[in-house]
């Protein structure tokens, strides 16, 4: 499972190219920031002694000075020797956090491991909680208990039939999977909920039978497909996107939602056949008060309401474009239920310490002594490492050293380290032992060949080992910074300018990658860029498509998608005016979601109204309609909202959180604009709808 958010980058992308770079050449590490409050300098020493005793962990990073220990607070910066997925770097950081057990502890980190554990771990309450909420929507809407049975068989064998699938793309992302299953419920429950309600309408008339089934079934395969089809379409925009996260998201939905439509159409008709007995035993009355009374002054006032939504929704368009968005985690506003993040409560004790890593060609110390002498003069790097400044008592790895002196260093017999001097020479055409290399090529060289005994020398091997390892790579050298600057602004960016400048100026123009969060956060924010107009025009079209088809008129089309793509607006001016910084995913899967979904109470609206049009005049068509289709409209949009808030509140990840509130608020817009808004604009726009139809059935209507 994918929780690294980078790898969705397209592959042209400098950060996508440096970490492909990183992930063939260097080993896999981990590491994390931990910060403990209220210690003593001495307590904070004894933390890291422990810490620095730990199996797994390479470094400690404490030294006691100003930058590791403040106002009664300790920063350990620790790294790990292995991936976050490794069982035994997993175990050395809880061993770390009980190193500081019993104090304030605050923690960053990318355990990816540990990410998707936890969002697993919190969507099984939440998932809980949204059946209990759908399961008494439905009641409050139904008109027989039997059909939350059901219900819950369809939707049950749809989710595994997902789930099942999933299979044939090797891997999905965390978020993807957490919250797919209940997405998908929201999404698809108004299949079964439009053939149940059409099923017990044909029944009034026809009896509860196969008569009525078969009639319900040719009502309700229209509203179905399109619905279906429009979902479905609003999805696999998001497949367009450069950011491939929506890839991921969208291609397992848009599966989800097929599933759904096939096991309501295959399934739920022989569920209802052989259980009709019971749906009949188990009706109940309606608990869904009679919206007549709504209906008719919507047909005698409702133009207040369409003229006031006309008003708003350039407005709306306005402050959703200005939305502000974040391509970090440490800088997005969590949604209320969401954690705090760690690393911004530590930046605010210590200051900002952002890493960055440069690649340069291997091999040429000079160089890049060079280019770590120049980057330790620019402003705004705190630290720099690389093979260079890498050493002990004024001995560094990439310093010429002679046979004598690599035994002393190397804690090995002065004739060994001859005879190693001896076979390195030979393999790099030089005879003898009478010459000087660079230390690092020769313990490379060392350890690849001969035992150690791993002390005895003024270097430990193992550090040694895990320095080269860290710095070295087969055709890449790699160093280290951490800078004092946030991972967005333009400060920041304008620090990846002059490191890259530093590269360009001492191994020629384009030979070096600078890659880190804030190159991340640049090729994210210049992704979205490109995805944001993109996903929206596309989503819009490929709805308007499948609307076309389906309706068959050019007016009703436009319409149904304006009414949806300004609940859309509505829904992110929110976040405009309470100066919400959402995550920048939201937007883009939001409104592809929002489209495809939500679009569907619509379609249900403007179905039940041309129906009702060829026997009635327009307004009182409008007024049958709104009464027939509330039901339908009110168990999905509450589904819908509920299903978005539950994740939004209940999910501690900034993303899933904000991608969550925006679902479930632009529902609850989307339902309220339906209900209200739409039955006015259809019989104001009847003869523009019916006008531009093109097809015979414009021939059927009551004038």
């Amino acid at each position: 499972m994918n929780a690294e958010l980078t790898s969705y980058l397209p592959p042209s992308f400098e950060t996508r190219r440096g970490l492909s770079i990183m992930d063939a050449e260097f080993p896999a590490t981990f590491s994390a920031d931990f910060m403990v409050k209220d210690v003593t300098k001495e307590e904070a020493q004894s933390i890291a002694d422990a810490i620095a005793g730990t199996d797994h962990v390479l470094a400690s990073g404490f030294d006691g000075t100003d930058k590791t220990f403040t106002d009664s607070s300790a920063l350990f910066s620790v790294v790990f020797d292995g991936p976050e997925a490794d069982p035994g770097v997993a175990a050395a950081v809880r061993a770390v956090r009980a190193a500081a057990e019993g104090r304030d502890l605050y923690e960053y980190s990318g355990l990816t491991s540990a990410y998707s554990d936890t969002l697993a771990r919190e969507m099984i309450p939440i998932f809980a909680i949204a059946v209990a909420v759908i399961i008494g929507a439905i009641i409050f809407t139904s008109r027989s208990y039997f059909e939350i049975a059901l219900f819950a068989v369809v939707f049950t064998v749809a989710a595994v039939l997902n789930m099942g699938t999933n299979f044939i793309f090797g891997e999905i992302g965390a978020i993807t999977n957490s919250v797919a299953v209940i997405l998908q419920l929201a999404l698809a429950i108004d299949y079964a909920i439009i053939l149940s309600h059409r099923y017990q309408d044909e029944a009034e008339t026809k009896g509860y039978g196969k008569e009525a089934l078969t009639e319900a079934l040719s009502h309700s395969i229209v509203e179905i497909s399109s619905s279906c089809l429009t979902t479905v379409a609003g999805l696999l925009a998001l497949t367009l996107m450069q950011f491939r996260l929506g890839y991921d998201l969208g291609v397992v939905l848009a599966k989800g939602i097929l599933c759904s439509m096939l096991t309501v159409f295959l399934l739920m008709p022989a569920l209802i056949s052989l259980t009709s007995r019971a749906i009949e035993k188990t009706r109940h009355k309606s608990f869904v008060p009679d919206v007549g009374r709504l209906a008719r002054f919507l047909a005698k006032r409702g133009i207040v309401f369409a003229v006031i939504f006309a008003v708003l929704l350039p407005l709306a368009a306005f402050f959703a474009s200005r939305v502000d968005y974040s391509f970090s985690n440490g800088t997005v506003d969590p949604v209320v239920g969401a954690k705090a993040d760690g690393g911004g409560v530590i930046d605010s004790v210590f200051g900002y310490r952002t890493p960055v890593a440069i690649l340069v060609p291997g091999g040429d110390y000079e160089k890049e002594k060079d280019l770590l002498d120049l980057i330790g003069t620019t402003d705004g790097v705190r630290t720099a490492a690389g093979l260079p400044n890498v050493g002990a008592d004024g001995i560094y790895l990439t310093d010429a050293v002679s046979a004598d002196e690599l035994a002393a260093l190397a804690g090995v017999d002065p004739v060994q380290a001859r005879g190693l001097f001896s076979v390195y020479g030979r393999a790099k055409g030089v005879s003898g032992s009478d010459f000087e290399a660079p230390l690092c090529d020769l313990l490379a060289f060392f350890f690849d060949n001969f035992e150690t005994n791993g002390g005895g020398g003024r270097f430990d091997a193992s550090l040694i080992k895990s320095a080269l390892a860290q710095f070295r790579g087969a055709e890449h050298d790699r160093i280290v910074l951490t800078v004092s600057l946030p991972v967005e602004g333009e400060e920041s960016l304008a620090l990846i300018d002059t490191l890259r400048g530093c590269g360009d100026s001492v191994y020629g123009e384009g030979k070096t990658v600078v890659i880190g969060d804030i190159t991340s956060a640049r090729d994210l924010e210049a992704s979205f860029r490109g995805d944001r107009v993109l996903i929206g025009v596309l989503t819009v079209l490929f709805v308007l498509a499948v609307l076309l088809f389906t309706f068959r008129s050019v007016a009703g089309s436009v319409l149904l998608v304006a009414v949806i793509q300004g609940s859309i607006w509505l829904g992110f001016a929110v976040s405009y005016f309470t100066g919400t910084r959402a995550a920048f995913v939201t937007e883009m899967i939001t409104t592809a979601v929002q489209m495809g979904a939500t679009i569907d109470y619509a379609i249900v609206l403007m179905n039940r109204y041309l129906a009702n049009r060829e026997s009635l005049p327009k307004k009182d068509a409008m007024v049958a309609a709104l009464r027939q289709s509330f039901p339908t409209v009110l168990t999905s949009g509450t589904i819908m909202t509920a299903a978005g808030l539950l994740i939004a509140f209940g999910i501690s990840d900034v993303y899933v959180g904000h991608i969550g509130l925006a679902v479930g608020r632009g529902a609850a817009f989307s339902a309220l604009i339906v209900l209200t808004v739409l039955p006015p604009m259809l019989v104001l726009f009847d003869r523009a709808i019916i006008g531009t139809m093109f097809s015979k059935r414009r021939n059927k209507f009551v004038k």
